[in-house]
């Protein structure tokens, strides 16, 4: 629905990520306890309740802060009540990591240096509460090596969580590229379908308008024909211009674009050539149904600008027009007798490179240029699995 905000994933998609260490903590927590008879307190059901409290909260992932924050809190003090060392000590990295995941770099350090210091007290604390029930030198690892460890820990969990970020953000960064090359080509196929469309109308009402004057003072029904055929062509131009426009706006009208023209509409296109006084022959082969609209739509942009040449640069002379298929390809051959205007770049132009480009993107090949004969012509291959749109 046109508005509606894209729902968000609920506790059981995000929530999961705390069903380990919940299990881990209920399982485990008592075993571990065994494995350290010189801790202050067993584990009971308030040591349970800050255990089991310290996990869950790693279901609240959209809030890392929260998460860091309220982790910390149950694990300090966990801790500095004399509970042994256990599974919950696992949930730490995890919040830190969480924040690491999230926020900038410097913010989450200094949240995770906050949560290590914390932390750090939290162990002194213990280690005074456990000094009573166990004997002075008997085996216990110094703070510093405590402070050495976890500090390692948390750096390496926040480590992991900023190169997390940095590949998201690194993704997303390749997805917003990728989406605006996209928008760009499509914008530029749109702005080469305006120049085939645009140029050939203008170049068929010159003709046309050309043949009105050259038949106005000796027949002036011919001239009427001619200008009546100026008149559809410059509406159909600007009908044209219209849905180009609109899909180049980029908004809810481009929906609404005319769809490209094809084979079907030659006919319409030959007779405008025909009203400016050029002869056209058409040799179609009759199995030409169910073209992939990309190559029906790029034959037909290629034989709009072979045609809208001729009348540029060879004036009213006879075009033939073949189309026929070969294998799995569409076959396209446009010729004249007279070679283009000696003044004009030949097969090299603007609108020859934007047609050649158009059947080499579907795979094909398009060659323009003098013939031997002398004439002039533009011959492309277009294979018929070439719809990749």
């Amino acid at each position: 629905m046109i508005g509606a905000e894209r729902r968000r994933p609920g506790w059981a998609a995000e929530g999961w990520v705390c069903l380990p260490f919940l299990a881990a903590v209920l399982i485990a927590t008592g075993p571990a306890a065994e494995l350290q008879p010189g801790s202050a307190r067993s584990p009971d059901a308030a040591g349970y309740a800050m255990a089991t409290a310290a996990a869950l909260v790693l279901a609240l992932r959209r809030r890392p802060g929260v998460v860091l924050a309220v982790n910390t809190a149950f694990v300090a003090t966990y801790l500095a009540a004399g509970y042994p060392f256990g599974p919950v000590m696992l949930t730490v990295p995890m919040a830190v990591y969480g924040v690491a995941d999230r926020f900038p770099l410097p913010r989450a350090a200094l949240m995770a240096a906050a949560d290590l210091g914390v932390l750090i007290v939290s162990l002194f604390a213990k280690r005074v509460r456990d000094a009573a029930s166990v004997p002075e030198g008997s085996g216990y690892y110094p703070m510093s090596r405590d402070a050495v460890v976890w500090g390692a820990i948390i750096a390496v969990a926040l480590a992991a969580g900023a190169l997390s970020r940095v590949r998201r953000q690194a993704a997303a960064g390749v997805h917003a590229e990728q989406a605006r090359r996209v928008a760009s080509e499509e914008r530029l196929r749109m702005a080469q379908d305006l120049h085939d469309s645009i140029g050939h109308g203008l170049a068929a009402i010159a003709m046309q308008a050309g043949v009105a004057l050259h038949v106005l003072d000796r027949d002036l029904e011919e001239a009427r024909e001619s200008m009546q055929a100026v008149r559809a062509t410059s509406r159909e131009a600007l009908e044209n211009l219209r849905a180009q426009l609109d899909g180049l706006r980029d908004d809810a009208a481009a929906a609404a674009r005319a769809p490209a023209p094809g084979l079907d509409d030659l006919d319409r296109l030959t007779e405008r050539v025909r009203a400016g006084g050029v002869t056209v022959h058409t040799d179609i082969a009759p199995d030409l149904t169910g073209l992939p609209t990309a190559v029906d739509a790029v034959a037909y942009r290629i034989l709009q600008e072979s045609l809208t040449n001729v009348l540029r640069h060879a004036g009213a002379v006879p075009v033939r027009i073949r189309i026929r298929r070969d294998g799995e390809a569409l076959l396209l051959d446009v010729t004249n007798p007279r070679a283009a205007d000696p003044s004009a770049p030949p097969g090299n132009g603007l609108g020859i490179r934007g047609i050649r480009g158009q059947a080499e993107t579907l795979g094909g090949t398009l060659t323009a240029g003098p013939r031997p004969d002398g004439g002039f012509g533009v011959q492309a291959r277009l294979p018929l699995d070439g719809d990749r749109r």
